[in-house]
C-alpha cells in the first residue's frame, strides 16, 4: 500500500490522516520503508547526551528534594518539591532507554543509573528490562500477554481517574515490596514466586504474569533487589534519628512523579485494541507522538517519550535521535500521510478523546 492509495484523492475536502482500522490486516509498506531509509546515519547511543542529561537531572532532583526537606517556608518547599519531582521524573525515564540500547553501548551507564536513580527510587532496571520489550513484540502488542496494555478507551469512565490516582500509592507499594516482601520471599518460596510474577514489573495489565529470570539477568536481579532491600530499611531506620518528615516529603515527591508518569502512560496510546494481534502500522497508529512546537510535552514526556509512536516504529532509536528522525519523516511523507495519523497536539486533547470513547461505550451498554 502506498501513500496515495491510503486516502480518497477525489474528496472535495481535505482528507483526514489514515486510521488504525485501515491497517489491521496489512502494513503501510511505504511508510515502513521510509522509516528505514530516511533514518540512515542515526541510531547510535551517544554518551555525550546520556551521561550529562542523567547526571544533571539527578543533581537537580536530589538537590531540590534536600531543599524541600530543609526549608521552613511551606510555599518554597512546595516549589522545590515540584522541581525535584520533575527532575527525578526525567532521570527515572532513562529506564526506558536501558531496555532498548545494547547493554555494551554505554559502559557503566546501567550500573550508574541503578545506583543513582533505580535503587534510591526503589525502581531498579530489572523492573522494566525483559518486560517492556514484550510490549514491542509484533504478536503480543495489545493482547493479554502485553504487560503494558489495557483497552482503557473501551472501559468504564470511572476507570480513567482510578488508573491515574492509584499511582499515588506507588512509593508505599515499593517500600513494602523491598522492605517486607523481598526478605519474606527468601524465607517462604511461594511468596517469592508470587512477588516475582505479580509485583516485579512496571506493568498495567493485571493479567500479566512474569516468567522466571534466568542466567546473567537473574544475577543482576539479585544484586538490585538486595540494594533495594538495604535502601528501604535505611530509609525506615532514618526515621528514628531525623523523624518522619524527610521520608514523608520524599515519598510525596515520588508520588507526584508516579502520577505524572501515569498520566503520560494514559496518553501514550489510544488504547483502542480489544486483544487481537495488530500489524506494525496499526500499532504505530494506536500509539502517540506529541511533537513540537509545543513545549509542555518535553516536561510530561521527557527523554524522547513525546515521540512514542515513532519509537514503536524504531524501538532501538536512541532518544536524542528521535527529533531528527521525526523531522525527516514528517518532511518527506507530509501532513496527510499515515505517519501524520499518529501526531497529536497535546495531553488535554488525548485525555478528552479517551474519556469521550469511554462515555460512548457506556452509552452503548
Amino acid at each position: 500500500m502506498t501513500m496515495d492509495t491510503a486516502f480518497d484523492q477525489g474528496a472535495p475536502t481535505r482528507p483526514a490522516p489514515a486510521t488504525r482500522a485501515q491497517f489491521l490486516a496489512s502494513d503501510d509498506k511505504a511508510m515502513l520503508r521510509a522509516a528505514r531509509d530516511l533514518t540512515k546515519g542515526l541510531g547510535t547511543a551517544r554518551g555525550a547526551y546520556y551521561w550529562p542529561d542523567m547526571l544533571l537531572s539527578v543533581l537537580v532532583g536530589y538537590g531540590a528534594m534536600a531543599g524541600a526537606i530543609l526549608v521552613e517556608s511551606v510555599p518554597m518547599a512546595v516549589v522545590l518539591g515540584l522541581v525535584s519531582s520533575l527532575a527525578l521524573y526525567r532521570a527515572l525515564m532513562f529506564i526506558h532507554e536501558l531496555t532498548h540500547i545494547h547493554r555494551d553501548a554505554l559502559p557503566g551507564f546501567r550500573t550508574a543509573w541503578n545506583l543513582l536513580v533505580g535503587i534510591p527510587l526503589l525502581t531498579p532496571s530489572f523492573m522494566y528490562e525483559g518486560v517492556h520489550t514484550l510490549h514491542h513484540k509484533r504478536t503480543q502488542y495489545g493482547t493479554v500477554e502485553d504487560p503494558e496494555y489495557l483497552p482503557l478507551a473501551l472501559m468504564k469512565p470511572w476507570s480513567l481517574p482510578l488508573f491515574v490516582l492509584i499511582a499515588l500509592l506507588a512509593p508505599v507499594g515499593f517500600l513494602l515490596r523491598y522492605a517486607v516482601l523481598v526478605p519474606l520471599g527468601v524465607i517462604i518460596p511461594p511468596v517469592r514466586k508470587l512477588v516475582w510474577e505479580r509485583a516485579s514489573a512496571l506493568m498495567i495489565n493485571p493479567e500479566f504474569r512474569r516468567k522466571p529470570a534466568e542466567g546473567d539477568f537473574r544475577r543482576r536481579v539479585m544484586w538490585q533487589e538486595f540494594g533495594g532491600f538495604i535502601w528501604a530499611w535505611t530509609l525506615l531506620a532514618s526515621t528514628q534519628f531525623v523523624g518522619w518528615r524527610p521520608l514523608l516529603i520524599g515519598m510525596a515527591i515520588v508520588s507526584f512523579t508516579a502520577v505524572l508518569n501515569q498520566l503520560r502512560t494514559l496518553v501514550a496510546h489510544l488504547w483502542e485494541n480489544e486483544g487481537e494481534p495488530m500489524t506494525v502500522t496499526a500499532q504505530f497508529l494506536d500509539s502517540v507522538n506529541v511533537p513540537p512546537p509545543g513545549l509542555a510535552a518535553e516536561i510530561w514526556a521527557p527523554v524522547g517519550l513525546r515521540y512514542h509512536a515513532l519509537h514503536h516504529l524504531m524501538p532501538s532509536m536512541p532518544y536524542h535521535d528521535l527529533p531528527e528522525a521525526h523531522r525527516r519523516l514528517r518532511s518527506e511523507l507530509g501532513e496527510l500521510s499515515t505517519y501524520d495519523g499518529a501526531n497529536h497536539p497535546g495531553m488535554a486533547v488525548l485525555v478528552a478523546r479517551i474519556a469521550q470513547s469511554t462515555m460512548k461505550r457506556r452509552a452503548a451498554d
